[in-house]
């Protein structure tokens, strides 16, 4: 029996083979004319509608101006309107085995097989708003380059910092750690500069929050900038770290930051009780706001090199390794990050960055606080010396790594890639 058409379209009707679909892509057509075909179909002699594509035309089918239920009475008639037909299947290379497809229940290359879908199941994201840009600082007032340290300066804390900052922002960058380099002649053996009101940290931290006043600052509380033995401690005569004196001189200089107007303490001098020493200071004087970023798992890692050049903190003798943690050490991060937490600390820290991985995601799946990583000075300059030299992209893999880091666990990375990486993200190069 055969039917109404149902287009009254004032053109042939050719045979539904061979339709034209040059100008088909994925589910969109560049579509400017319908012509309407019939064909007597064997078993029902009921008449089909095709859909041509054309190669001209602004990508837009005609309407015909059919309402959605003589549309859907049509359908149901059996005049359904085709579509173009399917993509036919790309071909292998000559030489390609003929097999039978292994069975597979499970073929996780499915969700990795395009940008789009690559995109939508992607498990971990990274933004600026990720990042907190160390930035070093001196009394100056031009930028000295860092020479083991490509790209990172020492600012002049009134002019370079400043701009710094302001390029920081633009990129999305908020957060800033503030590293000074400390005048020799203002360093004792008891590191007393650490605490002077009018000193290079609380003088910067002052004078960014009076153009800033959004911008979040962290700041270093340690005496190693500031002690002329170039530890993070007092030293006594026979070269032992004194805990509980160090303790007493780290809440102090904690205080002379807050009362500055930072927002965020950062010891990390790996004391014994310093964090509940810090917070107890810091609500004794109305600084209850102000938030603790402990670094629980610091180690006595070789990564640290370029940084203690930047700041000309290398200790005078000895090593930090018995107030840093032992490398070979796991285990031993969960009795560091479980003292801090019952102490008062916001943020939990793991310093270096790369090389503890294991370590990020231990405290991550531990603990409830806010995870932070510090990409440090030797994992920047590797990356650097290696883009330099072509042995790598610098820039694929300085994303890589920064995606290792939130992947691991971290809610805040501290990198001198910040500013790089941030620009890189918005889709713009320097």
């Amino acid at each position: 029996m055969a039917t109404t058409p149902i287009f009254n379209a004032s053109c042939s009707f050719p045979s539904t083979r061979g339709i034209d679909c040059k100008s088909y892509i994925g589910l969109r057509s560049n579509v400017s004319k319908v012509s309407v075909a019939s064909s007597r179909i064997a078993t029902s002699q009921r008449r089909n509608l095709v859909v041509r594509a054309s190669e001209s035309g602004n990508g837009h089918a005609k309407k015909l101006g059919m309402s959605d239920a003589e549309c859907e009475a049509a359908v149901a008639a059996g005049n359904v309107p085709e579509a173009p037909p399917v993509p036919p299947k790309p071909a292998a290379p000559v030489g390609t085995p003929i097999i039978k497809p292994l069975n597979l229940s499970r073929r996780p290359r499915r969700n990795r097989a395009s940008p789009v879908t690559r995109a939508a199941f992607q498990e971990t994201d990274i933004s600026p708003a990720n990042f907190v840009y160390p930035l070093f600082i001196h009394e100056g007032e031009e930028d000295t380059p860092i020479g083991a340290m490509p790209g990172c300066y020492r600012l002049g804390w009134r002019h370079g910092l400043v701009q710094e900052v302001a390029k920081a922002r633009a990129v999305g960058v908020n957060s800033i750690v503030l590293f000074p380099k400390v005048p020799e002649a203002l360093k004792n053996s008891t590191g007393d500069e650490a605490y002077n009101d009018n000193g290079l940290v609380p003088r910067t931290i002052r004078l960014l929050k009076d153009k800033y006043p959004d911008l979040i600052i962290y700041t270093d509380v340690a005496l190693d900038p500031y002690s002329s033995d170039g530890h993070d401690g007092i030293v006594r005569e026979d070269g032992v770290i004194m805990n509980d004196e160090t303790v007493h001189q780290l809440c102090k200089q904690a205080v002379s930051q807050a009362r500055a107007g930072a927002d965020v303490v950062s010891p990390s001098d790996m004391m014994d009780g310093r964090v509940g020493a810090i917070r107890s200071a810091l609500d004794a004087e109305g600084f209850q706001n102000v938030s603790i970023m402990s670094y629980t798992a610091k180690y006595a890692s070789s990564f640290y090199g370029p940084f203690r050049e930047a700041l000309d903190s290398n200790p005078r003798f000895g090593d930090k390794k018995t107030y840093q943690m032992n490398p070979a050490n796991y285990r031993e991060a969960l009795i560091e990050a479980r003292e801090d937490e019952a102490e008062g600390a916001d943020i939990l820290l793991v310093k270096p960055g790369l090389p503890y991985l294991d370590i990020i995601r231990l405290l991550r799946d531990k603990s409830p606080l806010p995870i932070a990583a510090y990409q440090v000075s030797g994992e920047y300059s590797m990356i650097k010396a290696g883009g330099v030299l072509k042995m790598i992209d610098e820039e694929k893999v300085m994303m890589e790594s920064l995606m290792c880091l939130r992947r691991a666990g971290a809610d805040i990375i501290l990198t001198y890639f910040a500013l790089q990486a941030a620009t890189c993200l918005c889709g713009e190069k320097r």
